[in-house]
């Protein structure tokens, strides 16, 4: 395969590169005011667009692309024919390397992904990779200066963000601090795992991904090899210092401090962020990490690195991978540096949004401490939202201090050292599928784990789209992707389940191969669409203040409470409102398949006095939409709510 490439004219060494030049006349697009009003769109570059899709989705004006013509060789996925028809085995084969997804096909579909609703699309790392890798993920980096020819260019990705700007979308980089990929070989080409903080052996850079570390590791060995530029090493130069590498060894337990922060990330390798406290009895104590920190010249390197892509790409914002991996002193040093150069640039409001894993607890100290803008990857949020729409998780229940429900993770913010409620919409990113699943063996998407689960998709995206938080979509959910790892004995590559390929390709969703899913016309693309249209005019679903409400069946006083699982299930209605300012919005999910219901649901007393009128203004029932319901006296002020099964509606 012949891929493009510009490394001609890509940096070798940090020194060459003049931000101020780079920056000189040149105007950025700006920050949105909150990020609480976008949609984010999670995608994973290879397995995306390959740009030879027709049929199913329009252009960027919403003109109908078809083919054959123009290399469009990939028609639409037809459910009734083309689901299964890849052996499984040649198939999951497929989906363990790189699939052909490009930054030209994600271009492609700027018009596909505006019309869904999508503000700001936040795309995997689409630098280049060790040669000869199979790091089609992105965060195996061999040249942190340069895209990966697999996916384009370095223009084709500037071309791209401008694409973007120009139909209202921004644009998220995920970039990666922590580690570079397999970039050189311990002694004799072995792994080694962490012990003791022991640095191990090296033999050198790797030429390519396998080879046994022919480049000397010292520079002035290196000056006299031929062939290192671009494809050996890892660039730009400045990071080929010994100095730059902790050499470790493998992290064997992710939970032992300092392993974690210290050791390889598997076959990655870690890069030495600079100096801090190694005391485990001192862990806890992030302040006082923070104080005794030292910045290395890496960090320094990295900081230029990235200020380069946001200039040189006019980016938007940034995802920081493996928070949990660093000294919270380096995420506080990064981060502080971004927001400077950003700032100076016009983007007032440039997210650095974090993975943080290790608990809630956890990811609120580190957003405290480090300055990052928001987390995701918090390990009790998703698993909270996802499974109280299948009907296995308590709402929560405000009458309690207990935090055991998804909306207890928002109302009781007081109990996490927060003076407002309203602290986790701004600094959360929710989602119910990714690309990691962290803390599951066998790893599925939401309509992975059963039939009945697509039933529910739309209440689970009527859920995440109209609570408090910053929300995000994974590519492929709106066209419903079932990718499921359904072994028993053997959990290896079971994160290949979770990154079915869009345009289809050798791994395309429900084991197809050479069809792709850009289905404008899909019945859970519309909802999303539709959703998101209806959240963009009402400011109370995307910054209003939270209240889960308690229903009745009866309407009777007395008898109105918190849904709570009976028997560890409860499948029928979860309502909330939103308000803000003198608007309320009522909405309301029905996680039960087989039931119609029509319950009391409370609303403010103050904005609804007896006798006035709510009505539906949003339903995954058309005909619903604008029925009326008068305001009761029960329970203060309450509406009679109908919600179809498995469906989602807002009242106001």
């Amino acid at each position: 395969m012949e891929f493009k490439s510009d490394n001609l004219q890509v940096e070798r060494r940090l020194d060459e590169i003049d931000l101020g030049t780079l920056t000189s006349g040149k105007e950025f697009h700006p920050s949105p005011s909150t990020w609480e009003d976008e949609v984010l769109y999670f995608l994973m570059l290879d397995r995306f667009s390959d740009g030879k899709e027709s049929g199913g989705f329009g252009d960027v004006a919403g003109r109908p692309v078809s083919g054959p013509d123009g290399g469009r060789t990939t028609a639409l996925f037809d459910l009734g024919t083309d689901a299964g028809n890849a052996p499984r085995t040649v198939w999951f084969d497929a989906g363990k390397g790189w699939c052909g997804g490009t930054i030209a096909g994600l271009r492609d579909k700027i018009g596909y992904l505006r019309r869904l609703g999508v503000t700001a699309i936040w795309v995997s790392p689409v630098f280049r990779q060790v040669t000869g890798s199979s790091d089609y993920h992105g965060y195996g980096i061999q040249n942190f200066l340069d895209v990966d020819p697999h996916f384009g260019t370095r223009d084709e990705l500037r071309e791209f963000v401008a694409a973007a700007h120009a139909a209202g979308i921004r644009v998220i980089l995920d970039i990666i601090l922590n580690h570079a990929g397999d970039v050189f070989a311990y002694r004799d080409n072995q792994p080694y795992a962490y012990y003791q903080g022991r640095q191990w052996p090296v033999d050198g850079f790797r030429a390519h991904s396998g080879d046994g570390g022919s480049i000397p590791f010292d520079s002035a060995g290196r000056q006299c090899c031929d062939g290192i530029w671009p494809d050996g090493a890892v660039w730009p130069e400045e990071l080929q210092d010994e100095a730059t590498w902790t050499r470790r060894g493998e992290i064997r337990n992710w939970d032992a401090f300092p392993e974690y922060l210290g050791g390889d990330f598997c076959s990655l390798k870690d890069m030495h962020l600079g100096d801090g406290l190694e005391d485990p009895f001192l862990s806890w104590d992030l302040e006082r990490r923070i104080k005794a920190f030292t910045p290395s010249p890496v960090l320094d390197h990295l900081i230029k690195i990235y200020r380069f892509w946001i200039a040189f790409a006019d980016i938007d914002g940034f995802r920081l991978d493996t928070v949990k991996h660093m000294e919270p002193g380096a995420v506080r040093y990064f981060v502080t540096a971004i927001h400077e150069f950003a700032q100076s640039l016009g983007k007032e409001n440039f997210p650095v949004i974090g993975e943080i894993t290790g608990g809630r607890a956890n990811a609120i100290d580190i957003l405290n401490t480090t300055g990052l803008d928001a987390a995701l990857g918090i390990d009790d949020l998703p698993d909270k939202l996802e499974f109280l729409v299948k009907g296995r998780r308590s709402p929560g229940n405000p009458d309690t201090e207990a935090q055991e429900g998804y909306f207890d993770l928002f109302r009781n913010s007081l109990l996490d050292g927060k003076s407002s409620h309203q602290w986790y919409s701004k600094h959360i990113v929710t989602m119910i599928d990714d690309h990691d699943q962290v803390g599951e063996q066998h790893k599925y998407r939401f309509c992975g784990d059963s039939p009945d689960s697509y039933r529910l998709l739309r209440a689970a995206l009527g859920l995440n789209l109209a609570t408090e938080g910053i929300c995000c979509i994974y590519y492929g959910t709106e066209q419903a992707f079932d990718g499921a790892d359904r072994r028993t004995d053997d959990s290896s590559w079971s994160d290949v389940f979770l990154r079915e390929c869009m345009f289809g390709g050798p791994f395309g969703s429900l084991q197809s191969r050479g069809r792709h899913f850009f289905n404008e016309e899909h019945e859970v693309y519309r909802f999303v669409s539709d959703l998101c249209a209806f959240r963009r005019q009402e400011i109370a679903l995307r910054r209003g203040r939270q209240y889960l409400r308690q229903l009745s069946a009866s309407g009777i006083d007395g008898e109105f409470f918190y849904p709570q699982p009976l028997g560890g299930e409860l499948h029928w209605v979860v309502a909330w409102s939103r308000i803000f300012a003198e608007s309320e919005c009522l909405c309301a999910i029905n996680t039960s398949l087989d039931h119609d219901l029509s319950v009391w649901a409370v609303v403010d007393r103050k904005l609804h006095p007896a006798g006035s009128l709510m009505s539906c203004r949003f339903s995954t029932s058309e005909s619903q939409v604008g029925m009326e319901t008068a305001v009761g006296e029960a329970c203060g002020a309450s509406i009679r709510v109908m919600v179809p099964a498995g469906g989602f509606v807002v009242y106001r």
